[in-house]
């Protein structure tokens, strides 16, 4: 041992002492960006109104949000409207994962819940249909069918099920296609995938899967909840003509619900495979009530109410449905209107500046008093995400406010202002609309063909 008054010397080689200066310099530079470091406090980009509150501010940032969501693609396309989807669940061990709140598999269920609703009532001339992927094999959670009660029965009975073993693409890709082997051709074929895993364990070669998709004409969408998945990528771009548009993956809660939401809105039909205009046979029976229960053709149970097929006269107990004796596909005529306005899409409202506000007080559907209208030295200073919350229409040249601006464009699919205006039938027996301007001209529109918004007429 080292007497007391020698000098210390460190053990080890003198190869640690680089590793060691290189560790101090590692800690110097984490002290500096610590101190340069600057903290972003969201709540200071809040600003007070004149009455000392911040509900400006936040009526803001809620109208901001609003307004994002309208803001899409209103040009007129052709679309399949008659659909026939099949949507495949993830039901393996990836889904517990807590990242989603509760779990992704809960929140999964959660929003194919609101789906199924919300795709019924944007396309109810369409089918439905849901498989699952769980233990290496692909189950069938419900039927093709277009009546979304037995979809939502079918999702609460595997509520309690808990995921478990690894998923198998081609399983689940090769039941769909069976499903959607008998779909007429003058309907889409769509399979879209919820996928939780970033593997898939299949028995085959997925890539000739992907090929047989391809040729029977299915297209593929995918959300994914975790990561983008190289067999994922191929799968929506062979199916969707090398675009990759359709391939979404989730963010957070809230851009989950907005990729399967946008999947309500029925796909643009591509160049390659549009056919030739062909006549379909519907059937638009009335509902009858009769005085004793008989079975229904659909599921063989007593009912005393029902309808009848205009050409065999078979019961069914609900529409839009198949006739099961004849065939002949048996809707109401109001399916059919909520399906027209994805041909002709509502236009979006135009922001309304200060320097235009002073022409209305309150919005034209639900009355609701809008903003006073500031000094003129004040415009360019009001922090709103719209200058004065006013929306106007391009045709009709109304003003509405947020909210019956997103109940129009999401749950009408109408302008208010247009369907209150005069109508005029011409003597060629087409529609024209007299629209009298702010600036004294009128303008015409016959059967909604010149205007950007085609819904807009109402026929006397």
């Amino acid at each position: 041992m080292p007497a007391s008054g020698d000098e210390y010397v460190a053990e080890g080689s003198d190869d640690d002492l680089p590793r060691a200066s290189g560790r101090a310099q590692a800690r110097r530079a984490n002290r500096e960006d610590a101190q340069n470091f600057e903290v972003t406090r969201t709540w200071d980009l809040l600003t007070e109104g004149a009455d000392g509150t911040i509900t400006g501010a936040v009526e803001g940032l809620l109208e901001a949000s609003k307004r994002k969501r309208l803001l899409k693609d209103t040009t007129p396309l052709q679309r399949g409207i008659i659909r026939h989807l099949i949507l495949i669940l993830d039901m393996t061990l990836a889904m517990n994962e807590k990242d989603l709140r509760p779990t992704r598999y809960l929140l999964t269920l959660l929003y194919t819940e609101a789906f199924i609703r919300e795709f019924f009532e944007q396309n109810p001339i369409s089918q439905l249909g849901i498989v699952g992927m769980r233990d290496g094999i692909a189950m069938r959670i419900s039927d093709m069918s277009g009546n979304p009660n037995a979809h939502l029965a079918a999702i609460q009975k595997i509520r309690k099920e808990e995921p478990k073993g690894s998923p198998s693409l081609e399983n689940a890709l090769e039941m769909s296609r069976a499903a959607l082997f008998h779909a007429p051709s003058h309907g889409t074929r769509e399979v879209v995938l919820i996928f939780g895993a970033l593997h898939t364990s299949d028995p085959g070669d997925i890539h000739r899967t992907i090929d047989s998709l391809v040729a029977d004409k299915i297209r593929a969408t995918v959300i994914g909840l975790a990561a983008q998945v190289a067999i994922c990528a191929e799968l929506v771009s062979k199916t969707n003509d090398g675009s990759r548009s359709n391939y979404g993956v989730v963010l957070h809660e809230q851009h989950f619900r907005e990729l399967i939401m946008a999947v309500t809105t029925p796909p643009v039909t591509s160049q390659a495979t549009k056919s030739a205009n062909s006549l379909l046979m519907m059937g638009f029976p009335s509902r009858t009530v009769e005085n004793h229960p008989s079975l229904c053709a659909c599921h063989t149970r007593p009912s005393r109410d029902g309808y009848l097929c205009s050409r065999c006269s078979t019961k069914v107990c609900s529409l839009p449905s198949e006739c099961p004796v004849c065939g002949l596909t048996l809707i109401l005529s109001t399916h059919l209107a909520r399906s027209y306005h994805h041909l002709f899409p509502l236009v979006n409202w135009l922001e309304v500046p200060w320097a235009k506000a002073h022409r209305s007080k309150a919005c034209f559907a639900c009355l609701k008093d809008f903003p006073a209208v500031p000094p003129r030295d004040q415009w360019n200073s009001t922090s709103t995400s719209s200058t004065s919350s006013r929306y106007e229409c391009p045709i009709c040249r109304h003003h509405f406010c947020i909210d019956c601006d997103l109940f129009a464009h999401e749950v009408v699919h109408n302008c208010p202002g247009c369907q209150s205006l005069r109508m005029q039938t011409s003597l060629m027996g087409e529609t024209e609309t007299q629209i009298d301007n702010t600036d004294g001209g009128t303008a015409q529109s016959q059967n909604g063909v010149n205007v950007a918004n085609g819904d807009m007429m109402r026929l006397d």
